[in-house]
């Protein structure tokens, strides 16, 4: 290895005994220490676990000669990356250090990622200081600490994946990786693969090797939403991961470990379904070892202000502090009394879109969707002839007026489920996001000069 390694592009530091790796490790960064399980001083699980202290980001790769699979098995539940057997070949060390090296860099992916989407989108936070929310807080607090399955119940829209994270950021892992996977929106015949990857050839268009996302959520949490839309089939290969931790992909004849947290949502009723034949009771039992109840906002509604307020900001990418008096009184009684089939997502398209037509200026009941002022179902929209609303104006408009109240008359009516709105517009996700995007811009702009005068 010190030899070898580094004509393969690594950098290599050698110890002669534990004790010396772990001094070497206080001193500067390795990405990969190759361990044997048996040297004199420390054991390899002694230097694996003082690593662990002095320098977590280090993948640990365990070499014995002597130890069974188990004895190395127990070094991977105590943190280790990988391990392998002596005898070895170059090649394998070298196959096990790419791997690591690429767990690396698909962590640094994941954190750089994680920082756009908060610079956009603004810090996701559960807001809410009313009693049903005091109960789901305490509960993510009792629970984000350990490594246990979890089960997240409630309506669409009450923000089931904002509670997996908040779980995820409160857990031991929230250094490692956050996969969610939405198992409604995947392709039936791709599930086993997208979800336990497979080998090459494994099927017609496997062309090369795929990782499953249990594979990349390895050493992280993986949130399965809608985990009611599963089928039987792979129902049977969740159960068995749970049970044992280890998963198999497709083309390939012996399973491996993997060690990934489940976190699961569904706003369907899974009791039900399991009397329908629909969901396995056993996994049903499985994945509930604990179970969130996230109440609908018509539950909550005296957070709806203070989560009103929030979501503004969010959508005008400002201090909450710099909107807060936005808002009039008249629309917070409006919002009030509204009772919000779409929940919190709706509540969120709702924001965006007065923030929009209000020219971040103060946004009172006109500027809010006509359905909801007037307690109508967004569906049944009828508008009476003259009635001069902002997103029905009488004055000429341009052509891009036109075209931005439709788009948001189409919001309105999915409750904000963009992917639902650009459908029936005819338009890809993305371009409806660039669209609104843009509006958020220009209202920007519009801020220093409204300010100025």
């Amino acid at each position: 290895m010190r030899t070898e390694l580094p004509r393969l592009g690594h950098q290599v530091t050698v110890c002669p005994d534990g004790k010396a790796a772990v001094k070497a490790l206080e001193k500067n960064t390795f990405d990969a220490a190759i361990l044997d399980l048996r040297m004199p001083g420390l054991t390899g699980i002694e230097v694996l676990e003082q690593i662990k202290q002095v320098s977590p980001d280090t993948e640990v790769i365990i070499m014995t000669g002597h130890a069974s699979v188990d004895t190395a098995m127990d070094a991977v539940r105590l943190g280790a990356f990988d391990y392998i057997t002596k005898p070895c070949k170059m090649a394998q060390i070298e196959t096990i250090l790419r791997k690591a090296v690429e767990k690396r860099e698909l962590k640094h992916k994941t954190l750089a990622l994680q920082t756009r989407v908060q610079a956009a989108e603004g810090e996701s936070i559960m807001v809410g200081r009313s009693s049903p929310m005091a109960g789901v807080q305490k509960i993510i607090g009792t629970i984000a600490p350990t490594d246990s399955t979890i089960m997240i119940l409630g309506e669409t829209g009450t923000g089931k994946e904002l509670a997996a994270r908040t779980i995820f950021q409160q857990s031991k892992r929230v250094d490692e990786v956050f996969v969610p996977v939405n198992c409604g929106a995947l392709a039936e015949n791709l599930v086993e693969s997208e979800l336990f990857g497979h080998r090459k050839g494994a099927f017609t268009g496997a062309d090369r090797d795929h990782k499953g996302l249990f594979e990349v959520a390895n050493g992280g949490t993986l949130f399965l939403d809608e985990v009611g839309e599963l089928n039987k089939g792979i129902q049977v290969k969740l159960l068995r991961f749970l049970e044992s931790g280890e998963i198999r992909r497709l083309g390939d004849t012996e399973p491996f470990r993997v060690d990934v947290r489940v976190i699961c949502a569904t706003n369907r009723d899974l009791r039900d379904m399991i009397k329908e034949d629909l969901f396995r009771e056993d996994l049903y039992f499985r994945l509930n070892t604990f179970e969130i109840r996230l109440p609908a906002l018509r539950e909550r509604r005296q957070d709806l202000p203070e989560l009103a307020r929030h979501l503004l900001a969010r959508s005008a990418r400002r201090p909450i502090e710099q909107v807060a008096n936005l808002l009039t009184p008249e629309a917070i009684d409006a919002l009030l009394e509204y009772h919000w089939p779409g929940n919190v997502r709706e509540l969120a398209n709702v924001m965006e879109r007065a923030y929009i037509l209000a020219g971040g200026g103060s946004i009172t009941p006109e500027h809010l969707p006509y359905h909801l002022t007037q307690h109508q179902e967004p569906d049944t929209l009828r508008f009476p002839t003259g009635r001069t609303i902002p997103d029905a104006p009488l004055q000429p408009r341009t052509l891009k007026e036109v075209e931005k109240e439709h788009i948001l008359r189409v919001l309105d009516k999915h409750q904000g489920n963009k992917v639902t709105a650009a459908a029936e517009l005819g338009i890809v996700l993305k371009t409806l996001y660039n669209k609104i995007n843009q509006w958020m811009e220009e209202e920007q702009q519009r801020m220093p000069q409204r300010h100025a005068g």
